[in-house]
């Protein structure tokens, strides 16, 4: 069992920065699939970025040369790099992991039903 704890949220201006951190703790594997959904009040979860086990990334148009994805296999940990936020970036900031590489293609990573193993979120406020 794999567990997944977020951390980095908080409150920034817009235009600001945050790194958001997910340490798994637990074996995932030596082929898997990690991402980073979001979940605004009143709306569906989406997912925001994905990297695999071979380092490929995929991001969601909507922050799509805002944020940057990426891992540290020997910390086990999965980064969320974001610039240039905005207020419509507020919301629950969650990290999501699968043993299964196919979560992360043809578009499954969009989708919170591709992973099998979920954090307990970071807040992450955008203020204007």
């Amino acid at each position: 069992q794999v567990q997944l704890v977020e951390s980095g949220g908080g409150s920034v201006q817009a235009g600001g920065r945050l790194r958001l951190s997910c340490v798994a703790f637990g074996y995932i594997g030596s082929t898997y699939c990690m991402g980073w959904f979001r979940q605004a009040p009143g709306k569906e979860r989406e997912g925001v970025a994905a990297i695999d086990s071979d380092g490929t990334s995929r991001y969601a148009d909507s922050i799509k040369g805002r944020f940057t994805v990426s891992q540290d296999s020997a910390k086990s940990t999965l980064y969320l790099e974001m610039n240039s936020l905005k207020p419509e970036d507020t919301a629950m900031y969650y990290c999501a992991a699968d043993y299964r590489l196919n979560s992360c293609v043809y578009g499954r990573w969009r989708y919170a039903s591709a992973f099998g193993h979920w954090g307990q979120g970071t807040q992450v406020t955008v203020s204007s």
